[in-house]
């Protein structure tokens, strides 16, 4: 379970351009659950991944996971617990390595440094088997280096190996956002097809109204650091993008838009 209790936080801070984004924010996810995230530019959706992974710091306010407070716990150790897939499909990978290469590092995230090769060659089965779920053929091309790749097959690749290690939390940012139509919605596919198999505990900020209402169990709809939409179960499965259009155009209209 993820909680964020009594989050504050300011940009900033101190000069005429202060803004407040989270002012006592609080918000608790269960175990397992999917929840897309929807809002407008500036609504904090960002943020929020942000300060979950400790890519900025808080003023205020406390971060748990499970039974265990990581609110100042640096990024690169929150890293072992949460896999993260970003906007960017470059962001995921290292294009002047091999897919081999790149599975080979995501494998030994959170395991300690030793002398040893960078590829273990008694995994190359193992990697192909992973692979070869995804669908793309990219077992066949383990030595290619994944510059070549197109941006849906890097991706795919990103949303792999953020999840090959054991994690409690599952970030994707935006993730089908640069891709395609059809790419987008392979990537979504698939990414239903890991939470579901991974029982991963997930959260999806997405711009994509469809795919908020169509993919997980919870969503939450962000303005000014609140939330204003909160529906799951049956209430989210109800839930039909039309009914978010009206809220974003309420929205608008309040501010003037």
């Amino acid at each position: 379970m993820l909680e964020l209790k009594n989050i504050n936080k300011y940009y900033n801070q101190g000069t005429v351009n202060e803004m407040c984004l989270f002012d006592d924010f609080n918000l608790t996810i269960k175990d397992q659950q999917f929840v897309s995230v929807v809002g407008s530019n500036g609504s904090g959706k960002t943020s929020m991944l942000n300060i979950i992974c400790g890519s900025i710091p808080l003023d205020s306010g406390t971060i748990i996971i499970g039974d265990k407070d990581i609110t100042n716990m640096p990024e690169f150790k929150r890293q072992r617990r949460i896999g993260r897939v970003y906007q960017n499909p470059a962001m995921g990978t290292c294009p002047n390595m091999t897919i081999l290469e790149n599975m080979s590092i995501a494998d030994t995230k959170g395991k300690p440094f030793n002398l040893r090769r960078g590829t273990n060659k008694q995994r190359i089965d193992h990697y192909k088997e992973q692979l070869h779920s995804l669908g793309l053929g990219l077992e066949d091309k383990i030595h290619v280096k994944v510059g070549v790749l197109s941006g849906g097959q890097r991706q795919a690749m990103a949303l792999l190996m953020s999840t090959m290690t054991p994690i409690e939390f599952l970030i994707l940012d935006e993730h089908t956002a640069a891709l395609d139509p059809k790419t987008a919605e392979i990537i979504m596919e698939l990414t239903d097809k890991i939470v579901k198999e991974k029982k991963l505990t997930t959260i999806m900020v997405t711009h994509n109204l469809r795919y908020a209402v169509e993919y997980g169990n919870r969503l939450l709809m962000m303005h000014q650091g609140d939330t204003i939409i909160d529906k799951s179960g049956v209430d989210k499965e109800n839930l039909a993008v039309e009914d978010i259009l009206v809220r974003f155009n309420e929205i608008s209209i309040e501010c003037g838009n």
